[in-house]
This record gives structure tokens, C-alpha cells and sequence, in this order.
């Protein structure tokens, strides 16, 4: 079993909910499925993309797997491991599961007076999947399976990859509908200091990963967690990397002092709106991209 009983507990309480009979995939509700749902505001990828924040499904296959340890990661890092040597769970159990989960974490809102009913009803058949919810989704063994399984239910697909498997990014037969690679950093040094790879060759695996970037006939995007102190300089050497890669879009966020994040970074950490709109913007004097979208309440620019 990938995560112990306890593990799986402590996951639980906050939130998770486990897919299928290994343990290793599950469900959470997004907050801002539950803000949407109360007519309370709708997440910054409905805004910038379309996506109906009601109708999105957060989910991962593998949620205790990643290559990485990142300083600035919410989840609980101590259960992360490096290797898939377990058996998995099939593609449709693991959907099919992850929307019933879904619905019985949203059963409650039935009896929310303020719950927008069309909302509500609409969200029991979830429309968007975003395959990101904790640990690396490509290491699951089918991923390629998974995605090929939400498109044939009429799912689009938003999947976040580290770039640590650039053989397997290579040799996904079925392209998501938007597929993220996290950039937390602008050079190898602070890439080590701030993402904490498991693994060797972390920030060549990276730009490996974003050569691939172009290649790709979905819509692409990078996203950078800004952190305070850490990460938030060298804007010419990220310049650089867009330029090179060459995304759609990018997505320049704060970090937040949300989670376990909080055992390893101060408040202080966490950028204002206006540090991150900074930065983005002397990004934007050094590439051929420019701001096209904000979001004040989850602190994160788009750029294109």
C-alpha cells in the first residue's frame, strides 16, 4: 500500500478522499467549487480559460508520488516518495470513483438554502478535470489511459506536470486539453534550494521537459509560485526560459501560507498582489509577452 493507514487518516481529515482499492488516487473538493456553488466568486481558471469552477473535479492518481520536496508546497511532504513499485488502480475505477466521491462531498450543499440549485445540480456531473491535486500525475503507470478516459466522457483535461519525466511527457499519446509545467525557479542553484529534487539531474529533467513545451498542439502553460526571498529575482533568466519554451500563457501566483507550507516558510514569505504584479511585469519588459489578465483574490497574474 502506497500510504499507511494513518497517512490515509490524516488525509481524510483534511479533506481527501481516497479512489479506488490501492489508495494512491483520490478526490478533494476545490474551495472555489464550494464559493461557485454559493454564487461566492469562481476560481482564477474560470476567469482566464472558461472552465466552470462548479463543474471541476480536482483529483490526482498519485497522490503520495513526486520527485520533488518543494519549500513552498501546502501538502504534507513527509509522505512523498520517489518510486512507483506498487500495483495501481485502472483509469475508469479511478474516475469513476473520484465523481462519486465528488458528489457525496457535495451532498451537504442539498440542504444550503443559499445554494445556487442549477449549480448545485449541474455539479453532480462534473465537466473539467484538474489532474493536480497532490504528487506528480505522470508517474502514475496510465497516465496516458486517464487522460484518453476523461475525453472520451467529455472531460477537458488541465494537467500539471514538475517536468521531472520528459520521456513520458515525450510519449503522451493523448494530449490534455491545457497542460501546465511548473517553472519555480530561474536557474539550477535556486531550482535545488526551492524545490528540493529526490532525484539527480531535477533542473535538466526540467528544461528537457519545456523544450518539449512547443511541440505540443494543446493549450500550454507555465506556472511560476512565486516566493518571497526565494525565487522572485533573475527576471532575465526566466525571460529566457518563456522565451525559449514558448508557452500560450503563464501564470505568475503567490505563494500562500496555507498547509503544511507553514512548517517550512514564514508569512513574510508569501507576496502581495503587488510584489507579484512587479515582477510579472519585469518579466514583461524582457520577453515578447505582456500581462493579459489578473486575479486579485488568488494573487496571480496571466500573462501572453
Amino acid at each position: 500500500m502506497p500510504l499507511s493507514e494513518i497517512e490515509i487518516k490524516a488525509l481524510e481529515k483534511k479533506g481527501y478522499r481516497f479512489a479506488g482499492d490501492l489508495k494512491h488516487a483520490a478526490a478533494k473538493v476545490c474551495h472555489w467549487t464550494k464559493k461557485s456553488l454559493l454564487n461566492e466568486g469562481v476560481c482564477y481558471k474560470e476567469k482566464f480559460y472558461g472552465i466552470e469552477s462548479h463543474r471541476c473535479l480536482q483529483m490526482s492518481p498519485s497522490i503520495p508520488f513526486c520527485h520533488q520536496k518543494c519549500s513552498f508546497c501546502w501538502r504534507d511532504i513527509s509522505i512523498t516518495k520517489t518510486e512507483w513499485n506498487e500495483d495501481f488502480d485502472e483509469p475508469g475505477r479511478i474516475i469513476d470513483d473520484c465523481i462519486n466521491l465528488q458528489r457525496n462531498l457535495l451532498c451537504g450543499f442539498f440542504g444550503n438554502s443559499m445554494a445556487d440549485k442549477k449549480k448545485l445540480k449541474e455539479s453532480q456531473d462534473p465537466k473539467n478535470a484538474a489532474i493536480s491535486l497532490a504528487g506528480e500525475p505522470m508517474l502514475y503507470p496510465r497516465i496516458n489511459d486517464l487522460i484518453s478516459e476523461f475525453k472520451r466522457r467529455d472531460f477537458t483535461t488541465f494537467l500539471v506536470t514538475n517536468g521531472m519525466t520528459p520521456s513520458k511527457l515525450e510519449n503522451l499519446e493523448t494530449e490534455p486539453t491545457q497542460l501546465y509545467i511548473s517553472l519555480d525557479a530561474p536557474n539550477k542553484e535556486i531550482y535545488k534550494d526551492v524545490c528540493q529534487p529526490q532525484i539527480s539531474g531535477g533542473w535538466e529533467r526540467l528544461n528537457k521537459s519545456l523544450d518539449l513545451l512547443s511541440s505540443f498542439e494543446c493549450r500550454t502553460v507555465l506556472r511560476m509560485t512565486c516566493v518571497k526571498d526565494y525565487n522572485m529575482i533573475n527576471p532575465q533568466e526566466y525571460a529566457d526560459i518563456i522565451t525559449k519554451s514558448n508557452p500560450d500563457f503563464i501564470e505568475i501566483k503567490a505563494y500562500m501560507y496555507v498547509g503544511s507550507s507553514r512548517d517550512r516558510l514564514a508569512l513574510e514569505n508569501m507576496p502581495s498582489n503587488e510584489d507579484v504584479f512587479n515582477f510579472a511585469e519585469s518579466i514583461t519588459e524582457l520577453c515578447d509577452y505582456e500581462i493579459v489578465n489578473s486575479a486579485f483574490e488568488s494573487r496571480v497574474i496571466l500573462l501572453s
